[in-house]
């Protein structure tokens, strides 16, 4: 089902991963687990510490290589040999601790890799120019001149959300961007990701907090243990039924303990 509740055709399907399973010496990371995410979700990924999270996440862009299973990007069949290619294929991550250089510009930090040249050199007005048009789209109004350092984390994530965006405009994994942030910070970013949701782009939004995947994601798929306990439309799960399947414990149990 589409996040309206409609019957979405193949098309709409963005990531589909079929019977993924990952060894390390071991350790079962990966057993047989499935996900799929639409175009136009925000798709929550949850589970306990050492449920697989990260496991799945690093094998979709490309840090990880599967042992076993698929992964489909919009019907077709796709490797990644490195998490440097994943942007080719229009899947872009912004992890928990941000990856940008903060003595850096946040114009020089978007454009990294990147840099737009004029005359074989740097085109430093075109970088700025760009990476102020590029920070607007998510509401944000600060001097693109400066170096990263001197603003707030929750100013940081959204720099590091337009980077990854100005890479790739299809598959966007957010590895639990609201753990540093406030209340007023946190509805930001959601306002963000639902603006982003209305241009199509899916959202894996991988989260230990029930009341922000509640009140943000269209799907939630739940991992315990390396395997798949399912995946369910948010709208439809009770929060104690969500709980009783990320611990693994009858509802009685739950409630009992």
């Amino acid at each position: 089902l589409s996040p309206s509740g409609k019957t979405m055709n193949n098309s709409d399907l963005l990531v589909d991963i079929e019977g993924i399973s990952k060894n390390f010496p071991g350790v079962r990371a990966l057993s047989n687990v499935d996900f799929k995410l639409q175009k136009g979700e925000i798709h929550g990924l949850m589970g306990e510490n050492g449920a697989g999270k990260s496991t799945l996440i690093k094998i979709l862009t490309g840090l990880y290589k599967k042992d076993d299973g698929r992964v489909l990007l919009e019907g077709k069949p796709f490797e990644i040999s490195s998490p440097k290619d994943a942007p080719k294929y229009g899947i872009s991550t912004v992890y928990q601790e941000i990856n940008l250089i903060p003595t850096l510009s946040v114009a020089e930090n978007i454009h990294i890799g990147r840099e737009p040249k004029r005359f074989g050199r740097i085109d430093w007005k075109t970088i700025n120019r760009n990476a102020k048009t590029a920070i607007k789209k998510l509401d944000l109004e600060i001097d693109v001149t400066q170096p990263v350092e001197s603003f707030s984390v929750a100013i940081q994530q959204l720099i590091a959300i337009t980077r990854a965006l100005e890479i790739s405009a299809k598959v966007l994994v957010l590895d639990e961007p609201t753990s540093s942030l406030d209340s007023t910070e946190v509805k930001h970013l959601f306002s963000v990701m639902k603006n982003l949701k209305k241009e199509g782009i899916g959202i894996i939004f991988v989260t230990h907090f029930l009341d922000q995947a509640f009140e943000i994601t269209d799907s939630i798929t739940v991992l315990r243990n390396g395997e798949l306990v399912g995946q369910y439309e948010t709208a439809k799960i009770p929060r104690i039924d969500l709980i009783a399947n990320m611990l693994g414990k009858e509802l009685t149990e739950f409630t009992e303990s």
